[in-house]
């Protein structure tokens, strides 16, 4: 999955935690009925399948593991310190004419064509 992708899953995560938030109740929209699990999908999605050799040790099983993640957790903090800085960068500047729904929305269109 590509960091476009990813951001933009980060980003739809963010705009249903707001939902979530607020609307703790039975939820009737489907796409929130799902809740966190959204997030359980987005890392089935990202995070790749790992052997490990039945000989390894549990010293080898570490590096192994950092080796195999690394980068996709580096790609998800990515996308998640992407999205808080912006709606912070927002927050920060006092304004009160755009939502964070709004700040989430143009930061999705950006990644469309910035990222790809």
């Amino acid at each position: 999955m590509d960091q476009t992708e990813v951001l933009k899953r980060v980003i739809g995560i963010l705009t249903q935690a707001g939902a979530w938030i607020h609307e703790p109740e039975e939820p009737t929209d489907p796409e929130l009925e799902g809740g966190p699990g959204v997030v359980t999908q987005l890392l089935n999605d990202v995070m790749p399948t790992i052997t490990i050799p039945a000989e390894a040790t549990a010293d080898e099983i570490g590096p192994l593991l950092s080796e195999a993640l690394g980068g996709r957790i580096l790609q998800l903090s990515s996308a998640f310190a992407m999205a808080f800085w912006e709606l912070a960068e927002v927050h920060d500047s006092g304004r009160t004419d755009i939502s964070s729904q709004d700040v989430l929305r143009e930061l999705a269109l950006r990644a469309e064509t910035d990222l790809d």
